[in-house]
């Protein structure tokens, strides 16, 4: 920072720096006061604050829309792009050179939004999606679409890595995880209508081309948005906007008092004064080295990757890139509209999740709804098993196969989705909330990047994979991953809902944080309780 405008800011606001270093020292120390972090009507939404997260969610739509249109573009391409007929080879590729860009836009994000801040990053998103639809559109061979899908993959990985960190950054406490899977339920949404589209162009020649190319509508309007919103107020404490920050802060907090307003800005103040510290003194690789050296950072970068894995290796984009092609082989007249039906599930579990998130807590979500995923695909590997038996355990295209092992194949698919949708289709996306603010980009890049390295090799493996052990292998094996998964949560998987992003710093002090999370929500909890009940006394006795 730098001293001269540090000194005049310092002028301009006194308010800000008068007891600063007692606060700062508070952050320093561990300990952060309750009372610095408790706002009046946290628990309400205000009009700006659901503005903010339904612009940036856009990104959530673009997601979801890129990743689920392809299902149907596949099945319809036919002989377009040279080939008369794409083989699995350039399907998988095609597949896969979107998650492969998403891989390197989200190990690059994170870092960028640090830099330049969260909103012209997803600006640069907008941008990049507007490209690569345009270009996916108007393009006549394999190679040319594989390049065009790779550039829509980079802006997928941007936003799947910023839109999340800039929601969290910009929500109440008490509704951050609720407002972050408002972006999941725009993924999901996203995918419905891909699936809508792609069911509404499917019979129309060339009518893949609309469905890819209807994708720089919503990335287009999403651009002109974001002109109006503002920066994260950490961004703008970083760069001694106070003044915006302050604004800012307080339409977010509408309902609390000034004072409490002000004390939110302080503390914000104090954890940002100690991030730049260690900014300003440091190189970049010298904070990666402290992401991975620093236990606290260690075990925080623990439990986002080992989520984000286990998102991505449970298989489920299996479906939202395969659906159509799976239920077209195990003899669904309307492939493309049974596919619509389970990215349907998928959104209205979203919606489930949304209103639970903060209520029951991310660890509780997870550690119910996972066993579900379990039971979903084991169902489905015993379906496939008996549904093949006549055809060697291979699905061949054209065959006659039960009609009612095919409906269980589609009731243990929704079984499975639900279960997802309700926790590991969330969850994993709080992971900004895991980290120090200056290690926070950092983090997430490394986060998001171990999310679409998962996809890149179970998109680029499923097919091959359904090939060598079968569609009943295949997904037992999923289901054997998605048990290692829960394992996985049951032990180091701590409860962040309703702690403030500069206390979720603390429970990773002596290991994994479970006990530690529980204890600090207890004291948020009565100390709420004790205000309350301050509050009604007062109001009696006036």
């Amino acid at each position: 920072m730098d001293n001269a405008s540090h000194s005049s800011e310092k002028a301009r606001d006194p308010q800000i720096f008068e007891d600063i270093d007692g606060i700062t020292a508070a952050v320093a120390s561990g300990e952060i006061p309750e009372a610095l972090v408790v706002a009046e009507g946290e628990e309400r939404t205000t009009w700006f604050v659901w503005l903010l997260v339904a612009c940036a969610s856009i990104s959530g739509l673009l997601f979801g829309y890129d990743t689920g249109v392809i299902s149907g573009a596949l099945v319809t391409i036919g002989g377009d792009l040279g080939p008369a007929e794409l083989s699995s080879g350039q399907k998988e590729l095609i597949t896969s050179a979107t998650t492969l860009g998403a891989l390197l836009g989200g190990l690059a994000a994170g870092v960028l939004s640090d830099v330049l801040g969260r909103r012209p990053v997803l600006g640069i998103a907008d941008i990049i999606f507007i490209g690569g639809a345009i270009g996916q559109a108007v393009c006549h061979t394999v190679w040319s679409m594989i390049g065009c899908r790779f550039l829509i993959g980079i802006g997928v990985g941007v936003a799947a890595c910023v839109a999340p960190l800039y929601i969290q950054e910009l929500s109440p406490t008490r509704l951050r995880g609720r407002m972050v899977v408002v972006n999941v339920v725009m993924i999901t949404g996203g995918q419905v209508v891909a699936y809508g589209i792609d069911a509404a162009f499917e019979n129309l020649h060339g009518g893949w081309r609309w469905m890819v190319g209807l994708g720089a509508v919503p990335a287009a309007a999403q651009a002109l948005f974001l002109v109006f919103l503002p920066e994260s107020p950490r961004i703008m404490i970083r760069r001694d906007n106070f003044e915006a920050a302050r604004e800012t802060m307080t339409k977010i907090y509408a309902y609390a008092t000034p004072e409490q307003v002000e004390l939110k800005v302080r503390t914000l103040a104090a954890a940002v004064k100690l991030s730049v510290e260690i900014t300003n003194s440091t190189t970049f690789l010298q904070r990666l080295r402290l992401i991975l050296t620093d236990p606290i950072n260690r075990r925080a970068l623990i439990v986002g990757c080992g989520m984000q894995a286990f998102q991505q290796l449970c298989g489920f984009n299996t479906l939202m890139y395969y659906s159509a092609t799976l239920f077209k082989e195990i003899g669904f007249d309307q492939p493309t509209a049974v596919g619509l039906i389970v990215s349907g599930t998928n959104f209205i579990f979203t919606l489930i999740a949304l209103k639970y998130i903060d209520i029951i807590g991310r660890r509780k979500i997870m550690i119910w709804s996972a066993p579900g995923m379990i039971i979903g695909l084991v169902l489905a590997s015993v379906a496939f098993h008996f549904l093949t038996k006549k055809t060697g355990g291979q699905l061949v295209d054209g065959t006659q196969y039960s009609t009612t092992w095919s409906a269980i194949v589609l009731v243990a698919m929704i079984f499975y989705v639900a279960s997802y949708a309700t926790g590991l289709g969330n969850v994993p996306w709080q992971q900004g909330e895991l980290f120090g603010l200056e290690v926070r980009g950092i983090g997430t890049s490394l986060a998001t990047t171990t999310n679409w390295a998962g996809n890149l090799l179970i998109g680029a493996t499923y097919l091959s994979l359904m090939d060598r052990i079968t569609p009943a292998g295949a997904f037992g094996f999923y289901a054997g991953l998605c048990l290692l998964g829960w394992l996985f949560c049951l032990c180091c998987f701590p409860e962040t809902a309703g702690l403030s992003l500069e206390e979720v710093r603390l429970i990773f002090r002596d290991g994994f944080g479970i006990k530690e999370s529980e204890r600090l929500r207890r004291e948020r909890r009565a100390l709420r309780a004790k205000e309350k009940a301050e509050r009604e006394s007062a109001s009696e006795k006036a």
